[in-house]
């Protein structure tokens, strides 16, 4: 039913719509108005938006993607949404550079370049001074000395500074992020000294015997003479990506199971970005780094835990009942790289979580592998007592999680074959045991191969 009102009563001005340059035909006699104009406009305004919002994301992609990331600049939930939007598109987010980012995300072909603005604890003044000081002597910085000889060290404190080295922002001119860390605070001192000395018109002793007295320019880009800490190795990556998950919401330049990505094809799980596609109750496994463990008691008393879980496509919540809980909590530990099985259940607000049945860590999965010459491969007879030996050591189903392959053949003529699930296995030293005694050649080994 359309609500009328009375406009001169309301003493309401003329309705236009949108593209309308006279009085609407929503305008009725005796000067009545439809009450839903406003709403057809508004719902016209917003589907024209849409439209031009679809057209920039087909047609500008890296564009509209690095617009979106520099509006979310100071939301690491929604940088980390992007980021992930990113690599579905196949663009790639470059790590920060102190040479080369500026404050907004900047789109770089088919790449964007992380932007200032987005690292914890930075601050737009200091950015600002950065960016000065790059854009002054049009040149980039060349060590950490250069950087704070260049910048306001009062707009710029220390710790921004071990924010642009631990993100990696400083990779490019020294890539030990911990010997930069250790060399910061001496490294500080000195250029508030030497940028005093410079204001007093007192010069160094080495600066001036370095190179040509006479040319200033060489003099205050003289960097030899800059204090150093006793060398050290370098963070681990695992210290590295930490720090970076910290102040950025992600890991930017690597994701912790990046390097057994491959290797755990093997087993094949699906991403934490398709769990969305799969119907709920669906029986899954994935790869995952566990972020955080929330443990809790039911009213029996009977310990259980949610669970925050990402890989490299995104995050999800987990929930660990009573029983799997009291089974599997020795490994549910943070920061922990598990192989998680269960299944998907979809909550009302429409997202997914998992409810593990089972969980090990990455590093302790094993496989059997079992060598098979063509004569073997294509033996009926071979091909039956294998099959007979594999649903035996199988069992139950939901309890068999211990991938088998075949090496068929040798030489430049090999090939793997991976038995489908119904034929891996509970426990790898009994099938081995078992296939060797049925004469076949078998061994156990890591689905993960420490270097």
């Amino acid at each position: 039913m359309v609500k009328i009102i009375d406009r001169k009563s309301l003493n309401l001005q003329p309705v236009y719509d949108i593209g309308v340059e006279k009085n609407h035909n929503f305008v009725l006699a005796n000067g009545l108005v439809a009450s839903n104009c406003f709403n057809k406009s508004h719902s016209t305004a917003y589907a024209y938006v849409t439209y031009q919002t679809a057209y920039l994301k087909a047609n500008y992609p890296v564009e509209y993607m690095a617009a979106l990331l520099t509006a979310s600049s100071d939301n690491k939930e929604k940088i980390e949404k992007y980021r992930e939007n990113c690599q579905r598109m196949n663009i790639e987010v470059l790590p920060p550079d102190i040479n080369r980012s500026n404050l907004e995300f900047t789109p770089i072909g088919k790449q964007i370049l992380f932007g200032l603005s987005a690292i914890a604890g930075l601050g737009e003044k200091a950015i600002e001074n950065i960016l000065r000081a790059r854009e002054e002597s049009e040149e980039k910085f060349t060590s950490l000395a250069d950087f704070c000889s260049r910048i306001d060290l009062e707009a710029v404190k220390k710790s921004p500074i071990e924010n642009l080295i631990l993100v990696g922002a400083f990779d490019c001119i020294n890539c030990n992020r911990h010997q930069l860390i250790n060399d910061l605070e001496i490294t500080i001192n000195w250029a508030k000294k030497r940028a005093k000395d410079k204001e007093s018109g007192q010069m160094n002793l080495f600066d001036l015997l370095g190179g040509n007295n006479s040319d200033k320019t060489s003099q205050e880009k003289n960097f030899d003479q800059a204090p150093s800490t006793t060398p050290v190795e370098d963070y681990s990556l695992v210290e590295k990506l930490k720090k970076e998950k910290e102040l950025l919401g992600f890991y930017i330049s690597e994701h912790p199971l990046t390097s057994i990505q491959k290797s755990t094809q093997i087993l094949s799980p699906i991403n934490i970005s398709e769990l969305s596609e799969q119907k709920s109750r669906k029986k899954v496994s994935t790869i995952v780094i566990l972020n955080s463990v929330k443990k809790i008691n039911t009213k029996q008393g009977k310990a259980m835990a949610f669970l925050s879980i990402e890989d490299i496509s995104g995050e999800a919540e987990a929930v660990v009942f009573p029983d799997t809980y009291e089974k599997i909590q020795h490994c549910l530990i943070e920061d922990a790289h598990l192989i998680i099985w269960g299944k998907i259940e979809r909550k009302e607000d429409n997202k997914n979580q998992i409810i593990v049945d089972d969980a090990e860590p990455i590093e302790k999965v094993n496989m059997v592998m079992i060598r098979l010459n063509l004569q073997e491969a294509t033996d009926t007879l071979k091909q039956q007592n294998l099959k007979g030996i594999l649903q035996e050591q199988s069992g139950d189903k939901n309890k068999a999680k211990i991938p088998v392959i075949g090496i068929v053949g040798s030489g430049e003529q090999r090939q793997l074959v991976r038995f489908g699930q119904n034929y891996w296995v509970q426990n790898e030293h009994t099938t081995v045991e078992a296939l060797c005694h049925a004469g076949f050649s078998a061994y156990a080994m890591p689905l993960i191969v420490n270097s």
